[in-house]
């Protein structure tokens, strides 16, 4: 499984489209265990670019704070898992909780 997270500072950031970087981390689904991580700087922001550019990296699920609509449906069309309403924080503590299936999510951070 590919798991991609925002990020700024090293923490994720609130808005998908205004991030610095992504962090990829990759995890094998049978022992829950990391077995790579590392940061890419996304493409420019367009409409449409960055989830494609996350399809192309074959991404499983997304895990940010808030994303616009339009950025959503496509993710959802190209198979990928979107996951809402994270607050800033590292992201093996992100990755760590969502393993464990204790990911705390609230609101779309996003109003768009």
């Amino acid at each position: 499984m590919k798991i991609a997270i925002p990020t700024s500072g090293g923490l994720l950031d609130s808005h998908f489209g205004h991030a610095s970087s992504f962090t990829f981390v990759e995890v094998d689904e049978k022992t829950n265990v990391i077995q790579k991580q590392y940061e890419v700087a996304p493409p420019k922001h367009e409409p449409g670019v960055l989830p494609r550019f996350l399809s192309d990296e074959k991404v499983n699920v997304i895990i940010t704070g808030g994303m616009g609509g339009q950025a959503q449906s496509l993710l959802e069309g190209y198979g990928v898992k979107v996951v809402l309403g994270v607050a800033p924080k590292k992201v093996d503590e992100i990755v760590k909780d969502y393993l464990a299936k204790t990911l705390a999510v609230g609101a779309n951070a996003c109003d768009h």
